[in-house]
């Protein structure tokens, strides 16, 4: 844009100058005057054309900034969720760790109990087996007791 102002301002000066020429030189042809016309609309047109050259790739640029942008965010999001994904995998298998050893727990827990509960029952029956084993000699020795009165 400031180019394009330049050249403009160029071009004006020029008209201004050839026109200012003209009045007090009498001598230069209408021709030359044309020539050099035409020599600066040409450079004023290279000028702009170098311009325009220079706004096209100052546009590119952006565009090729913008769209590294865009790429650096979408990586960055993607390196976000595969974190999150990380982090949601290890907190998976802490709970599955910690249900395993709750089972484990549980499983020991009722393993001890279940052996407690044998252990009791062995030992009431064989209070029971000698309670009736008592019981029985206890009979037998009053059987006997008696057979020895009768027989006597």
């Amino acid at each position: 844009m400031k180019k394009l102002f330049l050249t403009t301002a160029l071009l004006l000066t020029l008209c201004l100058v050839f026109t200012s020429c003209r009045d007090t030189k009498k001598a230069e042809s209408l021709e030359e005057v044309m020539d050099n016309a035409g020599d600066a609309l040409d450079d004023a047109a290279d000028d702009v054309q170098d311009a325009m050259n220079d706004a096209g790739d100052a546009i590119e640029e952006g565009a090729n900034d913008a769209g590294d942008a865009i790429e650096e965010g979408a990586n960055d999001a993607t390196d976000a969720v595969n974190d999150a994904l990380d982090d949601a995998d290890d907190a998976v298998n802490d709970a599955i760790d910690d249900a395993e050893k709750a089972i484990d727990n549980a499983a020991k827990s009722t393993s001890d109990a279940v052996s407690k509960t044998a252990k009791s029952a062995e030992e009431t029956v064989d209070d029971a087996a000698k309670s009736v084993e008592k019981a029985i000699n206890d009979a037998n020795d009053a059987v006997e007791k008696e057979v020895k009165k009768i027989t006597n």
